[in-house]
Order: C-alpha cells, then sequence, then structure tokens
C-alpha cells in the first residue's frame, strides 16, 4: 500500500479557538464550529482550528507551548493573481490582527511574495508567481521542472 500524494486536511494548533477563528473570518473565510473545532473548505482541502494541546495529544505528542517569534518549522501559502492582490491580503491579514513579517517585494527567485503570521504564529506566504498559474478554482498546478 502506498500513501496517495494528496492532503485531505491541514489543522492548525490554536490557543484561543474564538480568536483563530475571528483572524480567519476577517480575511473572508467562513467556518463551522463542532464540538471546539472550527472547520473550513478551502478548495479541495479542508483547513481546520482546533485548540494546540488538544491537537498534540491526539498526535500522541506532548503538548508545548507555543513560541511567539520563532519559526514553527511549515510555512502554508496563498498564491494570488496579482501583485496588488498580494499586497492587499498582507494589509487585511495586518488589519485582522496578523503580523506582516515580509513586506511583499520581488524575491531572490524573480515572483512578488511577502508573509505574514497568524495571531498564533503560524506562518503564510502570500506569492504573486507567474510561474504556478492560478485555474478558476484557484488550485494550482506545479510545473515540470526538468529539463
Amino acid at each position: 500500500m502506498v500513501m496517495e500524494q494528496r492532503i485531505t486536511l491541514i489543522t492548525l494548533g490554536v490557543s484561543d479557538l474564538a480568536r483563530s477563528k475571528a483572524f480567519y473570518e476577517a480575511l473572508g473565510w467562513r467556518g463551522q464550529e463542532v464540538e471546539e473545532t472550527v472547520f473550513f473548505q478551502a478548495g479541495g482541502l479542508g483547513f481546520v482550528l482546533w485548540g494546540r494541546d488538544k491537537l498534540a495529544a491526539d498526535c500522541g505528542l506532548e503538548p508545548r507551548p507555543a513560541e511567539p517569534g520563532r519559526f514553527g518549522g511549515i510555512a502554508l501559502a496563498h498564491n494570488v493573481r496579482s501583485d496588488a492582490e498580494a499586497d492587499a491580503l498582507l494589509a487585511a491579514a495586518e488589519r485582522a490582527g496578523g503580523t506582516v513579517t515580509k513586506p511583499a517585494a520581488v524575491n531572490a527567485v524573480g515572483f512578488y511574495s511577502g508573509a505574514f503570521v497568524d495571531p498564533d504564529g503560524h506562518a503564510w506566504e502570500v506569492a504573486h508567481n507567474p510561474g504556478f498559474p492560478l485555474a478558476a478554482d484557484g488550485s494550482v498546478t506545479i510545473p515540470e521542472f526538468g529539463p
């Protein structure tokens, strides 16, 4: 048996469920709260907010406190269709209570990107990369990088 190459759900462990739900709703997302868990439909996958300690226990791990300002080893990405859309999303994230950690600019690879963290310090890249075109439904197809 081989694991299919797909992701079904992404769950973020949060310290304050109401605050985190309000943050993502301020960005225009709509979620459903069920049994102290918030579920968002995010394109073809589910995006979930759940208490940090509960998520750790569910994974069989010891919970450890969030370390604001320290990188947690994962970054989520949201590609957009223009540089202006990237700028607008970073500004919206800041207004909603996030922190812009990297203002948008043309990066070393040559596309426009910036980054923010949500109230729990989860990192998000916001990018306009014409090399990763978005379909009408917002899905991305990774291009062939070979010769």
